[in-house]
Formats: structure tokens, sequence, C-alpha cells
């Protein structure tokens, strides 16, 4: 496998100015099987709403490798990236549990409800492993702990390499993990350009639609005026500094105008999509 090849298509896609394509999936080895074989770039397991179980998780993530892909195309990069939404709330300063499901082999973590300055960089921070300070991006300092060995067998490389590797993106521009953090609170829109204009590393931000209809007065009623303008403050805010906007509620109904809207990070249900995904690609010139 050539040193350069990405592993994580999410990023690759976004990267190159693409849509990135995800779904939600509940921590089980049937749906890690069936996404697995989907053209997604990355599948969300959802531990935040669903039971966190760390021996479930890494068994959902070695049913996704599929041995025979790999020796016909020889590469290691999976054609869906797994990623993680943990349970902590971003006020709760939480680093252990993105220690975990990063040491498992996760490429990415989203980090639910991240409203200040403090909460982002503590986000970012838990997926950086430590350095001096006279290395290059030295900031957010790293603080997660050192534990390579199970994510470097699963990614594909030697632990030498998974250290330069596993970086979050795009702060190293070669990095492999996405940190995304979730916006979902009236305090998080209106500190949101701080948090992207001080903390590096922010991979994408992904609109938290039902959590901030309900901190609006208008739960679930996203197409409600107040709940709209909110949503397109969070949007115009990413595209101002160029950060990935998400939306986690996609499906063929909305797909067509989401992509023209710009959300960049495309996400469905708990239960794949597959009629969306295929829009959603044939639209953004993907397939």
């Amino acid at each position: 496998m050539p040193d350069t090849q990405r592993l994580n298509g999410a990023i690759q896609a976004l990267a190159e100015g693409k849509p990135t394509f995800t779904c939600f999936a509940p921590a089980d080895i049937n749906a890690a099987i069936a996404v697995s074989n989907a053209p997604y770039d990355a599948v969300v397991f959802e531990m935040e709403h669903r039971p966190y179980d760390i021996a479930t998780l890494r068994d959902c993530f070695q049913y996704m490798l599929d041995r025979g892909r790999i020796a016909r195309f020889g590469s290691v990069a999976p054609p869906v990236a797994p990623m993680v939404r943990i349970p902590p709330n971003g006020s709760e300063m939480n680093q252990w549990i993105a220690k975990q499901v990063l040491d498992a082999g996760a490429y990415g973590v989203i980090w639910p409800h991240v409203s200040t300055v403090a909460e982002a960089r503590n986000a970012v921070q838990a997926c950086r492993y430590p350095r001096p300070p006279t290395a290059p991006r030295y900031e957010p300092q790293g603080q997660r702990g050192d534990a390579p060995a199970a994510a470097a067998r699963y990614w594909g490389i030697s632990q030498q390499d998974y250290y330069q590797r596993a970086d979050v993106w795009p702060l190293a521009p070669d990095g492999e993990i996405l940190v995304a953090i979730m916006c979902e609170e009236v305090k998080a829109i209106k500190n949101l350009p701080k948090m992207l204009e001080e903390i590096p590393g922010i991979g994408v931000v992904i609109i938290g639609e039902g959590d901030l209809s309900q901190d609006l007065g208008f739960p679930r009623q996203y197409q409600h005026p107040t709940v709209a303008a909110a949503i397109a403050d969070i949007l115009a805010i990413c595209q101002h500094h160029n950060v990935p906007c998400g939306h986690p509620h996609v499906d063929a109904k909305n797909m067509e105008t989401l992509l023209a809207q710009g959300f960049r990070w495309l996400m469905a249900g708990a239960s794949p999509s597959y009629d969306a995904l295929e829009l959603g690609r044939k639209t953004a010139g993907r397939t």
C-alpha cells in the first residue's frame, strides 16, 4: 500500500471539495456487515442514544473487514470508514470514551452538544496524541493516551505509521481522523464563529435539528421559520469559515435541496436510505 494513499474515504471526498455521504447505524454486527457493502463514504455508529458497548463496537469494526476486497484491490483502505457518535455532551469535557473508540480503530468521533470554545478545544485535543511544543501544528495540544496497537493493526499499518496518520484533518492535511462537532443549541450558534476561528482541527459541524428545535421551543418542527432560520445561520457560518456543514436527517425527499444549499456531510437516518444515497451521488456527480 502506498504511504500516501488516503485511508478515510470521508476525508478524501471533503478534501476534494465533494459532498460526503454517510449514515447512522446501530452498533450491531448485521448492520455493520450490511453498511460495509453500501457505497457510503463512512458510517457513524450511534452510541449517544443507544448503549455504549466497546466490545460490540470492536466486533462491528472487525465484521466490516472484507478480506476478498483487500485481496482484489490491494488496499487496506476501508470502502466505508467507521466512525462513532459518543454519548457525552460537550459540556462534560469527556475524553476517555473518545480514546476508547479511537483505540478500537475508529476513523472519526462525533461529539454531541458542543457549545463553547473550551468544549470544541477539548474535542480536538482528545483525538490527538501529545507532541513537543516545538512540533508543527502543536495546538490544540494533544491529550490522547498512547495505546495504538489495536488501532494500527485494524488500519493495516505499522504503529509508527499510525502515529503519523492518526491526527485530525484538516489541521493535519494527511490526517485520517475526523473530528465532528454537533451544533444543537442557540448558545452553540452564538459561539460557533469563535469555535471555528480559534480551534483548528474541526472537520465538520453537524446540525442537531432535534435538540436545536427543542431549544428554540418548536420540537421537531423543522420547517418552522425560527428553526429554519437557525439552521440557515449555522450553514452560513460554516461556509464563511470554509468548514463542511452536515445534515443528519437526509432522505430522498430533501437530498437535492440540501446539496443545493451547500451541505457537504449528508447523513441518512438510523436505517440507511439507499434511495437517498443513490439520488445524492447522482446529483453530486459521484456516480
